[in-house]
Formats: structure tokens, C-alpha cells, sequence
């Protein structure tokens, strides 16, 4: 193949490996760490940069004059560890059986082709911790019911506005209405021993973990830009939850 062609290939499949990464969840640091050693098991160096939105990235080798520079839009946000944890161990795996450019295509296309849990599947084990955390918090068996069934309904409605491309946050802040006002219905109602329990409950599923997570690691990292974008977006998701919660509270009359 004609040098310059296999720099473009190599640079077009590093630049697909940093968004799918970077929509699965990946903080900065993890995606140029495993970047740098599919570049390395190809004989190449790379120079990064990884927005948010998008990713810039200069492939070139140091004894030549060649150098390719490739820009990419990253899709919406998808998190997906396994993915993250898959791309990491065959990074390694490039590196030390010198992986040519052709294993590494058919490596991330059968990590990118694993078949996810179905939305169902989804739906109950999130309901399933949503009644798991009601129990950490002393509801009883009843508040248990509720926050399971509030969150079943919450997050039945986040994926609904998803699949229709509403804007994430009034995907969250719907997701957060629509579980708290089934969760209140058991303080209204005075279901269960706590039923208070089941409302704190009922929105954990939207919490931003990863933003928050990942926010945190870049900046420690000097990613600054990604830090602050990952923390304002975290904030963003936290001030939705909870607006969800003050309207529930408001027609609930709730203190």
C-alpha cells in the first residue's frame, strides 16, 4: 500500500477508535493512552486534540516528512464500559503481537458490533437498583415496589424521548417528572413504612456519575477544557433532576 494512503487509513480508523471511546464514556487521559499504543504497534506517533464535540488528530512518523491531520464529530453519548475495557485489552494486545493495520480494523469492528442489552432487559435491572438503593435507605418492601415501578416509568419515558431526539436535558428533566410524580403518589397515599424513601429514590437512575468522574480526572490531568465541559454538563443534568423534583413537590404540596 502507498504510504501516504496507509497514513490516511491509519488516521481515519485512531480518529474512529477516540470517538467511540469518547462516546462510551472514556475520560481523556484513557483515550489517548490507548490511541498512542494502536499508533505505536503501527510504527506512528500521535499528536491529539479531544473536544467534547470533536476530535483533531495528527498521525506522522518521526523519520519521515509525512504527516496526516484528520478532523471528527463525535455522535451522541452512548456510555458503554465494555467497550472501553474491550478497545483497552486489544490496544495491549496491538502493542505486544505488533498487530497490522487490517487486525486492528476487524478488532474494533467486532467490539463495535457486540450486540448491547435489550431496552427491556435495561429497564428492570435499573428498576431493580432503583428498589435496591430505596432498600439501602430503610423503605420497606411496599417503598421498594414504588421506587421500581416509578423508575420503570421514568426511565420507559427517557428512552422514549431519546428514540424521537428530544433535547437531552428535557429528556432528563421528563424522566425525572414523570418517576417523582409516580414516587409521590406513595407519600400522597402513605404506601410503605418510608415512603419518602421512594421519591429520593425514584431519579438516581439520572445521576451523571461519569460526567462528574470523568470531570474530575481530566482536570487532575490538565485537560482543563474537557474538565469543565464534563463538570458544566454534569451541573447541567443535576439542575434538570432536580427541577423534575421541585414541580413533583409543588403539585404535591410536598415540605
Amino acid at each position: 500500500m502507498d504510504a501516504s494512503k496507509e497514513l490516511i487509513k491509519a488516521t481515519d480508523l485512531l480518529l474512529e477508535i477516540s470517538s467511540l471511546l469518547m462516546v462510551s464514556g472514556a475520560n481523556t487521559i484513557r483515550i489517548n493512552l490507548s490511541v498512542n499504543r494502536f499508533a505505536e504497534a503501527l510504527n506512528f506517533k500521535t499528536s491529539c486534540f479531544i473536544s467534547h464535540k470533536s476530535i483533531i488528530m495528527t498521525l506522522y512518523q518521526e523519520d519521515s516528512t509525512l504527516s496526516c491531520t484528520r478532523v471528527k464529530n463525535i455522535p451522541a453519548h452512548a456510555i458503554n464500559f465494555s467497550v472501553i475495557s474491550d478497545i483497552s485489552r486489544a490496544s495491549w494486545s496491538a502493542v505486544t503481537e505488533n498487530w497490522t493495520l487490517e487486525q486492528i480494523s476487524d478488532e474494533i469492528e467486532k467490539i463495535r458490533n457486540v450486540k448491547r442489552y435489550s431496552k427491556l432487559t435495561v429497564l428492570i435491572a435499573v428498576s431493580l437498583a432503583g428498589a435496591g438503593f430505596c432498600n439501602i435507605f430503610k423503605g420497606d418492601y411496599l417503598n421498594m415496589l414504588v421506587a421500581f415501578i416509578s423508575t420503570f416509568i421514568g426511565l420507559l419515558v427517557f428512552q422514549l424521548t431519546h428514540k424521537v431526539n428530544y433535547n437531552v436535558y428535557m429528556r432528563i428533566f421528563l424522566g425525572s417528572l414523570i418517576a417523582s410524580l409516580c414516587a409521590g403518589l406513595g407519600i400522597v397515599y402513605n404506601i410503605g413504612a418510608h415512603p419518602e424513601t421512594a421519591l429520593a429514590t425514584s431519579v438516581l437512575y439520572l445521576v451523571p456519575g461519569v460526567a462528574l468522574i470523568n470531570s474530575f480526572t481530566d482536570l487532575l490531568n490538565n485537560n482543563i477544557i474537557n474538565g469543565l465541559v464534563r463538570i458544566t454538563t454534569g451541573l447541567m443534568i443535576v439542575l434538570a433532576i432536580t427541577l423534575g423534583l421541585f414541580i413533583t413537590m409543588l403539585i404535591y404540596q410536598l415540605n
